[in-house]
C-alpha cells in the first residue's frame, strides 16, 4: 500500500475509501481493511472483499463503483493473502502452487484513464471443487479440513472456458477485439491456465505478464504484483489497454478492461 500510495504521489489524507480483497485475514474481525487504514493513517470508509482468487478484480470493481456515483474520490485497492496458513503440506497436489504476497493500486475518481469496464460472475453449485470446508468457528474435529481441497482437472476446464467468456463479454462491451489488447494480466494460478487463454484469444505469450513461475498462485494479490512488475520494468506504458482475469473459489470469476 505504501508503494502504491508514493507511486501515485498521494498522501494517506487523500484516501477516503480502503478496499482490500483477502481469503486469509489475520483476524476474523476487524477487516483487514479497518488493520491497514490504522497502521497508514487513513480515514474513511474501509472493509474486505472475499472473492478468493478473483478478490482484487472484485475489489477493484467495487472501488470504481463508488468512485463513479460520488461515494470517494480516492480508493486505495489490495490484494493481499498468506495462502501459507491454508494449505496442507503433506499434500503435494496443492502445497507446491501457493504462495504468499500482496499488491496495491490506488484510483482516482475523473481521471481520463482507468477502468474501461468490468464483467464479474459466480457460481455456488461448483463451491466443492475448490474450498476450504472448515469455517474459523470450528475448533473441533479439524481432520485436515482448515486447508485448500482442489479436484485441479475440473477448476481448469472451467477456469478457462469462464474467463474467455467473461473477457470476450468486455472487450464486446467496449466494441474492440482481443488484436486491440497491448497486455493481458490474468490471475498466476497456473501457467497451462495463461497458455490456454492466450491460445484461444490468439494472443502471443509475450503480450501476457506471467509470475507464476517466481511466486506460485497468491491468489487475490497475484494480478497486482503482475500488473506491478509489468509497469514497473517498462512493458505496460501510458496509453496501453490491459486485459486483466481472473478466476477463484466459489466459483467467482470475472475480466476488467484498463486503459493505462
Amino acid at each position: 500500500a505504501r508503494a502504491a500510495l508514493e507511486a501515485a504521489n498521494c498522501s494517506p489524507d487523500e484516501i477516503d475509501l480502503v478496499v482490500c480483497a483477502t481469503t486469509t485475514p489475520d483476524q476474523v474481525f476487524p477487516s483487514t481493511a479497518c488493520l491497514l487504514q490504522e497502521r497508514l493513517g487513513i480515514q474513511g470508509l474501509a472493509f474486505d472483499v472475499q472473492a478468493v482468487c478473483a478478490g482484487f478484480v472484485y475489489a477493484l470493481d467495487v472501488a470504481d463503483r463508488y468512485l463513479r456515483t460520488g461515494g470517494a474520490r480516492t480508493a486505495l485497492v489490495i490484494g493481499a493473502e498468506t495462502m501459507s496458513r491454508i494449505v496442507d503440506w503433506s499434500d503435494r497436489g496443492t502445497c507446491v502452487l501457493f504462495g504468499d504476497g500482496a499488491g496495491a493500486i490506488v484510483l482516482r475518481a475523473g481521471q481520463p484513464r482507468g477502468i474501461a469496464g468490468s464483467r464479474l460472475s459466480a457460481d455456488g453449485r461448483y463451491h466443492r471443487l475448490l474450498e476450504v470446508p472448515q469455517g474459523p468457528g470450528q475448533r473441533e474435529g479439524i481432520n485436515g479440513n482448515a486447508y485448500v481441497h482442489m479436484q485441479g482437472q475440473a477448476v481448469f476446464k472451467f477456469a478457462v472456458k469462464s474467463m474467455r467468456q467473461s473477457a470476450q463479454a468486455v472487450l464486446d462491451d467496449a466494441g474492440i477485439g482481443w488484436g486491440d489488447i497491448d497486455w493481458l494480466v490474468p490471475h498466476q494460478a497456473n501457467l497451462r491456465i495463461i497458455e490456454a487463454l492466450a491460445r484461444q484469444a490468439g494472443l502471443p505469450l509475450g503480450r501476457v505478464i506471467t509470475t507464476i513461475e517466481r511466486q506460485g498462485n497468491t491468489s487475490a494479490a497475484s494480478i497486482p504484483l503482475a500488473l506491478d512488475e509489468g509497469i514497473r520494468d517498462g512493458r505496460i506504458r501510458r496509453g496501453h489497454t490491459v486485459l486483466l482475469e481472473a478466476f477463484g473459489g466459489g466459483f467467482a470469476w470475472g475480466a476488467m478492461l484498463l486503459h493505462y
